[in-house]
Formats: structure tokens, sequence, C-alpha cells
């Protein structure tokens, strides 16, 4: 009789999704060097819904770059489910910005030439997936967001709103885990940004997703888990929604 293998140990599942260690981030332009970051080191855990604030030039945005693998940083290590994205090819660092992450732009950045459904299907079909598999999951994804009635529409016979909601749909066309989102209420009414809020509140707390939010909107801080302070390429503080107290458009700690 054959001897049963032995068992192999199931592999640990890591409560952190994004550890950065002391990230630093030049930018050179002949002599002059512009430190972006310069140290930066935190950890996110799986699950999570964290926003980063910091005023304009502080670091936010080469931050949320620089964990979404969009950017390398000068120095430093950045980790996404335990790897290191700097010893990553080409073609495994596009396999995480494809099925890892998905990207939410305050622009927007649809294909204008393309319906909203097209939109989202797009990243579906650069992951290897037929394309009527890639339209059934890509109306699923609409009428989540809840514009399934619009399938059909161009970019610019949208509204504001509805172009984001097209780029949410976008963004979890692949189920990625991570959901990293830049400002995406700034070009928004207030009504529409609180939807806009709601269905991320939804996918995090129904689905798990880790959202990541450069953000100056306080109602994205309400719904947070944590909010990271970046000021002069450095993370200040760290504070649990707990401890900040947010109303009429004031910050300040718990009293």
């Amino acid at each position: 009789m054959n001897a049963r293998a032995p068992a192999q140990p199931a592999r640990r599942i890591s409560s952190v999704i994004v550890r950065t260690r002391d990230v630093c981030k030049e930018y050179r332009k002949g002599a002059v060097v512009t430190r972006a970051l310069r140290g930066v080191t935190c950890e996110i855990r799986r699950g999570e819904f964290v926003s980063i604030m910091g005023p304009s030039g502080s670091g936010k945005s080469t931050f949320f770059n620089i964990v979404g693998a969009l950017s390398t940083p000068t120095s430093g290590r950045v980790l996404i489910d335990e790897v290191d994205v700097a010893q990553l090819s080409n073609d495994e660092l596009a396999y995480v910005r494809c099925k890892k992450i998905g990207y939410i732009f305050q622009s927007y950045n649809l294909v204008q030439a393309m319906t909203a459904l097209e939109n989202v299907m797009t990243s579906m079909l650069f992951a290897g997936i037929i394309a009527d598999d890639a339209r059934r999951r890509g109306m699923r994804l609409l009428d989540r967001v809840g514009i399934r009635d619009k399938w059909f529409h161009l970019p610019k016979q949208l509204s504001g709103g509805q172009q984001q909601r097209v780029a949410i749909a976008r963004a979890l066309a692949n189920e990625p885990r991570i959901l990293l989102c830049d400002e995406l209420t700034a070009n928004l009414d207030l009504a529409t940004g609180q939807q806009i809020i709601d269905i991320l509140v939804r996918l995090n707390k129904e689905d798990g997703v880790t959202i990541i939010c450069a953000t100056h909107d306080y109602r994205m801080l309400d719904k947070s888990d944590r909010i990271f302070w970046i000021r002069d390429g450095l993370i200040e503080r760290i504070q649990n929604r707990a401890d900040v107290n947010i109303q009429l458009g004031k910050i300040g700690g718990r009293a």
C-alpha cells in the first residue's frame, strides 16, 4: 500500500495587504531634486477602508501611485500581498495592476469612443476573458452601480456621476482585492458624491474589498476605519475613525 504524502500546511494569509517600508520618492529636473516622499512606513489591513488626507503638494498623490504600483519608489519597499513589487517583471506588474488592484480616478479616464459597457469590458478582455462572459459580467456590474439602462451611452452622454459609476464598474471588472480611489467625489455635487461613497461602503462591507482613498471629502473620512495624514512627504499621524470628531466641515480630536 502506498504511503500517503504528508499534508502540506495551509498558507497563512496575512492580515496586512499593503506594506511600505521607508519609501522615498525623488524627482530630478537638472540639478534640482524634489523629495515627494521622505521615508514612509505603514501597513494597510485586508478589508480596511483607509482615507489619505493632505494638502496639495504633500505627497498624497505620489503615495497613492506607489501603493498602486503605478510608480516605483526611489528607495524603500512596497509589498502587495507580501510580494515586493520592485522585484516583479513587467509582465508580473501588469498582472498585479490588472487583477489585484482597481483604480478610480477623479477625471474618470473613460475611453470617449466606447460605450459604458465597452469601457467596463476593456480590462476583462485584456485579462483574457472571452467577450460573451465579459459582456455578461459588465452588465451585472453596471446594474450593481445603478446604471444598467445606460450601457449603450457614450461618456459624453452621461452626467459626471454616471461616468464615475462606469469608472467604478470598470475598476471592479477583474474582482480586485484593493480599490484605489483618487479624489473621486471632487467633481460631483453633494448628493451624487454621497451616492458614490455609499457604493464604496457596500463594496467594503459586503465584499471585503480594501478601499484606499486620497480625498478631501469629510464624508469619506466619516466612513473610514483609519485616516492617514500626510504632510511634507511623511505620514504625520494615523488616526482611528473613532478618535476623530467630524462635524459640519470641521475635524478635531475626540473630546
